[in-house]
Parts: structure tokens; sequence; C-alpha cells
């Protein structure tokens, strides 16, 4: 029985990642804790291990179709990837305390994210006068502060970060979601590796085989969403996306209990 919630919750975490970059563990953290019994800690461990395939996956599709932003995404990746060495050590003393409170984080992450994405899309400006051109280097640097932040949150939780940096993309530094969804999937596939290797090097423990089959579905749901990303207008995917980020979160409440 354990292993078809497995399956499922790889594929469901598969999902948002290939088709909004949300990664896996706004679907596996709250799941594994609830419903198979793991701690927070390896819990968040496992769902930073499947999302790098995932994430990777998700990237290679949004770049071959041109949605991927380097100049502004490494950056954002440097200081991220210091974020999630903190963040890590940070989410082994919370899980310490709480087990489960890693969970009710990442559930209130979903629906912060799904408020965002039924917002509606704001046209881009493409030619910037001098004062806008300020603002935007102001932004960049606000964005980096944020971007570190991030890497802090994607240790401490396991979600690599993907709803926050998708949110500063798309808000901060104005990028359509087609083009943050590639961006952040490119940054969080560094941070996702940064934070498994130091969760494990911290003591996590992680079953082989319950992390093979959810890393492996992860990687098949994010796949077929990341194409469906890319075919799609980016209003149609706001909406398919913050439905989804809705009906897992009630889903993960109530699992919780």
């Amino acid at each position: 029985m354990l292993y078809i919630v497995y399956v499922l919750a790889g594929l469901a975490g598969g999902v948002l990642t290939g088709m909004a970059g949300l990664t896996a563990a706004m679907v596996l953290t709250p799941i594994l804790c609830s419903v198979c019994g793991w701690s927070g800690y390896d819990a968040v461990t496992l769902s930073l291990i499947a999302n790098v395939p995932s994430a990777m996956v998700t990237c290679w599709t949004f770049y071959k179709n041109g949605n991927i932003q380097m100049k502004k995404g490494m950056p954002m990746a440097v200081v991220a990837f210091a974020g999630a060495v903190v963040g890590s050590y940070l989410g082994y003393l919370f899980s310490m305390v709480s087990e489960n409170g890693i969970s009710y984080f990442v559930i209130i992450s979903n629906l912060f994210m799904a408020v965002k994405f039924f917002m509606p899309v704001k046209e881009k400006k493409e030619n910037l006068t001098a004062a806008e051109e300020r603002k935007a280097q102001r932004k960049t640097v606000i964005a980096l502060i944020l971007g570190f932040l991030i890497g802090v949150e994607c240790g401490f939780m396991g979600s690599a970060g993907g709803a926050l940096m998708l949110m500063v993309l798309t808000m901060v530094m104005g990028m359509d979601t087609k083009l943050a969804v590639g961006t952040s999937s490119m940054i969080m596939t560094l941070v996702a590796l940064t934070g498994a290797v130091s969760h494990v090097a911290m003591g996590a423990a992680v079953d082989l085989i319950p992390s093979i089959v959810v890393t492996v579905m992860c990687t098949i749901g994010a796949v077929g969403s990341a194409r469906f990303a890319n075919k799609v207008s980016e209003r149609k995917l706001n909406l398919t996306a913050g439905t989804v980020l809705i009906l897992v979160s009630v889903v993960s409440w109530i699992l919780s209990k």
C-alpha cells in the first residue's frame, strides 16, 4: 500500500515541477510525514533528492523552447546555493523539535503561490527609461538577497524554493511565467543537489527502494508536464498550476491531521 502512495506522490510532485517549477516537496513532504510515517528531516531529504532529476529534465525542456534567462539566473543560483547549506542545518535543528512542522510550512507556501497564479498576467515593457533602469537594478539587488533566503528555505523545507523563486522572478524581476519557470528550474537543480548532499551529510536516513521509486516517478511526471507547459498559453498554464496547487494543499492538510 505504501508503494502505491510513493508512486502517486512522486507523479504529483513531478507534475508540479515540470508545469511550474514548484518542486516535488510541495506534495512529498506532507505525504511522507503524515501517511508514510517519515520524520520531517528524512522526508525533506528525499524531496530534495527526487527534485534533482525532475528539475533537470524540466530545465532542459524549457531551454529547448527558449524559456531560460541565463544572465539573470546564474547570480541567483550562486546566492541560493550558499543559502541552501545554511538552511539544511536549520532544518536539521527544527526537525528535532517538531517532525511535522516542516510539512505545515510547505502547505502554507503552496496556498500562497496558488494565489499568485490566479493573478492577471501583466504586460512586459520592452523599452525602459533611465529611471526605470535604475529601479530595475535595485530590484536585481533585492532579488539576490531574496535568492539567498530562498536557498535557506530550500535547505530548511526541502521544497527547493521553487515557489518562492518563481515569485521573485515574476514579481521582482518581471519575467513572464514560462521564462521564470525555466530559469527557476535551472537554479533549483543546483540548489536541490546542494541541499540533498548537505542533508545526507548531516545524518538523514532515507530508504533506498522508496527513494528510487519516488525519484523515478517524479522524473516521469516532470517530463510530461514540462512539455504541456511549453505548449499552452501563459494564462492557461497559470490557471492549471494554481488549481493543482489548491488541490494539493487541501489534500496535504487533510492528511496532516
